[in-house]
């Protein structure tokens, strides 16, 4: 976290909450939604400004599940799509979280009933960029087999596979588990659209 936004909350320790302006949506997009974008369910504007991209990723934490970005003394509660962290394939790291930062470890991978790929590291869990999945592929295996568009499909499409699907990643090979898209926020204990508490 930023040393100014420790100042900042130093001096004005209780400024109001905000709610429902911040989205990360499922492609690593920080998105700002006005008024309007919040009253009709819209994605709201992505925010483009590498500076104010950079502040909000270095800002960005979590308390009881509910992600946030301390924007200097005010907490501002981010609504996710799917996920607190997105990851992009890299050709030099394997994968890279939204915020910049590489993942030198995955320790567990999922993935949903749409092909969604899930990753934990640590206390992190990302979602991959779903345009990244065509690189996810050739390190996706089901026994020796390299995974291909449709032995992916079949293997999605057996309620419970006999044959176990494997992420590979710097050399160790990592059990691909299923999870169901609405049970990704409750396994992880995250909450997708934070709100204040009740009066």
């Amino acid at each position: 976290m930023d040393d100014i936004v420790k100042q900042a909350m130093a001096k004005w320790p209780n400024v109001p909450h905000c709610y429902g302006w911040l989205a990360l949506d499922a492609r690593g997009n920080w998105r700002m939604r006005d008024e309007r974008a919040q009253a009709l369910k819209l994605p709201g504007d992505k925010i483009t400004n590498p500076a104010l991209v950079g502040f909000i990723n270095r800002n960005y934490t979590h308390e009881q599940g509910r992600w946030y970005f301390q924007n200097g003394p005010q907490r501002v509660y981010v609504t996710l799509e799917i996920a607190p962290f997105v990851a992009h394939s890299d050709p030099v790291e394997g994968f890279v979280l939204h915020t910049r930062e590489p993942l030198t470890q995955v320790d567990a991978a999922w993935m949903t009933e749409t092909g969604q790929l899930l990753l934990q590291s640590g206390e992190k869990i990302a979602a991959v960029d779903d345009r990244d999945m065509a690189h996810c592929l050739q390190h996706l295996h089901v026994g020796d087999m390299q995974v291909g568009d449709e032995q992916l499909l079949a293997w999605l499409e057996q309620p419970q596979p006999s044959d176990i699907l494997t992420l590979t990643f710097k050399g160790k090979r990592i059990p691909v588990k299923r999870i169901a898209s609405d049970a990704i926020a409750k396994q992880f204990g995250f909450v997708l659209e934070p709100q204040p508490a009740a009066a």
